[in-house]
């Protein structure tokens, strides 16, 4: 037969001068050959291109992640702020089209918010409806009141020991941006202030797992409670909040433990 008088045209055989076990390549030979860097030569061992072959294709460009991230994150603080205003009530369920809608996106990116606040706690997933906001009672509030204070009150103290008073001086700014956040009256905004003016504080202890679990339970503790409405918190209570901060602050520069212990007490009981 041919074949077998020819021999096996796409053998494999090792070449000469190249180590066993790197480059086998099947033996070529031929005028139509000519010209062509064969498979195996030092050229296409380095890569080499030439000009009678075609060009690599070029790597594709990677599709970028960063503005449906940016997207998602804005629509979680979009409806953090609409559960602490109240425009999300406890108990309602609402569809991730119809909130998309609301906040000019498609309901891929709401959904994907709704279900970083479901992991939060905050809803609870209906299937083939939405989403519902968690109804909670006053006594989950006055609870997550309590476990704010076992955390938060001994690290306070121990901060008000060691940490110099120049230091608690520089975040005045932000005790009185919580009393002016508070006479806006808008609660979503009071509430980011609020949880900004207790992250530094508790971020002068250099523990983040700290920071990071007692901001997630002052979060929760600013949702609604069970038929709240817009009104239930006014302007008021707000403002005499906010100014139990700057009392705080000037508490703790005077390094007065005793006043320490009792506002953050008072702060935490009326949350609760």
């Amino acid at each position: 037969m041919k074949q077998g008088a020819q021999g096996s045209a796409g053998a494999e055989v090792p070449r000469a001068g190249v180590p066993d076990g790197q480059v086998r390549v099947p033996q070529q030979a031929g005028a139509a050959d000519a010209g062509r860097v064969r498979p195996g030569t030092t050229a296409e061992v380095r890569g080499e291109h030439t000009h009678s072959e075609p060009a690599p294709p070029a790597a594709p460009r990677s599709r970028p992640v960063v503005q449906r991230s940016s997207v998602r994150g804005q629509i979680v603080d979009a409806l953090r702020a609409a559960l602490v205003a109240g425009d999300l009530r406890p108990g309602e369920v609402y569809s991730a089209p119809v909130l998309g809608e609301r906040f000019g996106v498609s309901a891929t990116p709401v959904r994907e918010a709704m279900q970083q606040l479901a992991l939060e706690g905050a809803v609870e997933v209906v299937p083939n409806r939405g989403f519902r906001v968690v109804e909670r009672g006053a006594r989950e509030l006055a609870e997550l009141a309590e476990v704010r204070a076992l955390i938060e009150v001994p690290v306070m103290l121990r901060l008000a020991r060691t940490v110099p008073a120049e230091r608690w001086a520089e975040l005045r700014p932000l005790a009185e941006a919580t009393v002016r956040a508070a006479s806006s009256g808008c609660r979503a905004t009071y509430a980011e202030s609020d949880r900004g003016f207790h992250r530094a504080v508790l971020s002068l202890s250099g523990n983040e797992q700290l920071v990071q679990i007692a901001e997630d339970l002052h979060r929760r503790a600013q949702w609604p409670l069970v038929g709240s409405g817009p009104g239930l918190r006014g302007r008021a209570d707000l403002v005499a909040d906010a100014h139990e901060h700057t009392a705080l602050l000037d508490a703790l520069i005077a390094r007065d433990l005793d006043v320490v212990r009792a506002l953050v007490g008072e702060h935490f009981a009326g949350a609760g």
